[in-house]
């Protein structure tokens, strides 16, 4: 898929260190396989010995080719655990708890990354999306300066009947239920970033809403104009417009017609939903009805990459996770 060559071609041209916390599921396990042989990342798988040494095998791989944690026999447990408790002793975790916790393959995992034991890490494609995050804010937490974490979702256009072909971003369409005017602009600026670093291109972003330059007056439509102002302030240089429709936004013919003086002529490829309603709709109506291929959802605003799956994954998803992971660790 051409969409996804540079993310690849990103990868594997400074594969970084990725623990998998769900090494006892066979996509997993195939996909981490995988990327240790198409070389976009160093992978550790987080299990018990036995059950993933087997599926390393089912996968055709050995196992001397990706590293092997198991919470209960790591000789990084003790001090993975130390660094836990020192974390969260004032939210109450004594010795014992902290202990206990490093049993989950999740927060292990998380915990690898925060003590620079790996780089970046993926879950959840059996633990749901807030078991992960909640995960990765805990132990990870944010990176310095910044106040919100957000989500994105790679958006690839690459089937026959898509007149544009390419990557967009859609945001945030996975975490922030009701975002402030502040958070909106916030969001706006880290998916510029994050659009610029996962593909090379420059960002062009667009604040959704129902209403294009003015076409509608509600409290709704304000929101995304002062988001738009805000995010223009913190980043000058930032390609972006709004309150914009969709179609007014990607169409150049009805932006013309629209917004005739937008600055995107409707070739936005960051999009910015005003809410987690519009966001997850939004996006879920692309892939399913549009047949957009969605990678996500991303995280962005961590002190390190650690990011979320779908629990209905495939082995292609993971490795392009992994891949989208592992170029974040560039950063």
């Amino acid at each position: 898929m051409k969409p996804l060559v540079h993310l690849i071609e990103a990868a594997k041209a400074q594969p970084r260190h990725i623990v998998l916390s769900e090494g006892e599921d066979p996509r997993v396990v195939e996909a981490g396989v995988r990327a240790v042989r198409e070389g976009i990342a160093e992978i550790t798988l987080v299990g018990r010995a036995d059950a993933v040494h087997r599926l390393i095998e089912t996968a055709g791989g050995r196992s001397d080719m990706l590293h092997l944690e198991d919470p209960s026999t790591s000789p990084l447990s003790p001090r993975l655990a130390d660094a836990y408790l020192a974390l969260r002793r004032n939210k109450g975790v004594d010795a014992d708890a902290a202990a206990l916790a490093l049993r989950s393959p999740l927060v292990f995992a998380a915990m690898m990354v925060r003590e620079a034991f790996a780089d970046g890490t993926v879950g959840g494609a059996t633990n749901t999306t807030a078991e992960t995050v909640r995960t990765a804010l805990q132990t990870i937490g944010r990176a310095p300066g910044v106040e919100l974490v957000s989500s994105f979702f790679l958006m690839l256009l690459c089937e026959p009947h898509h007149v544009k072909k390419g990557v967009l971003v859609f945001a945030d369409c996975g975490l922030v239920v009701e975002p402030s005017a502040a958070e909106l602009a916030a969001i706006a600026v880290m998916s510029a970033n994050s659009f610029r670093g996962l593909t090379g291109n420059v960002p062009k972003v667009a604040m959704l809403s129902f209403s294009t330059a003015g076409s509608a007056a509600h409290p709704f439509v304000s929101k995304v104009t002062e988001a738009t102002e805000r995010a223009r302030a913190a980043a000058p240089d930032l390609i972006i417009d709004g309150e914009l429709q969709f179609d007014a936004a990607f169409v150049e013919a009805v932006s013309r017609s629209k917004a005739p003086s937008s600055v995107l002529h409707g070739d936005a490829n960051v999009f910015v939903f005003p809410d987690l309603n519009a966001g997850n709709l939004g996006y879920k109506i692309a892939q399913r009805i549009g047949g957009a291929e969605a990678i996500g959802p991303i995280l962005q605003g961590l002190a390190k990459p650690a990011n979320d799956l779908s629990r209905g994954c495939s082995v292609s998803d993971i490795f392009h996770m992994i891949a989208v992971t592992s170029v974040q660790a560039r950063s």
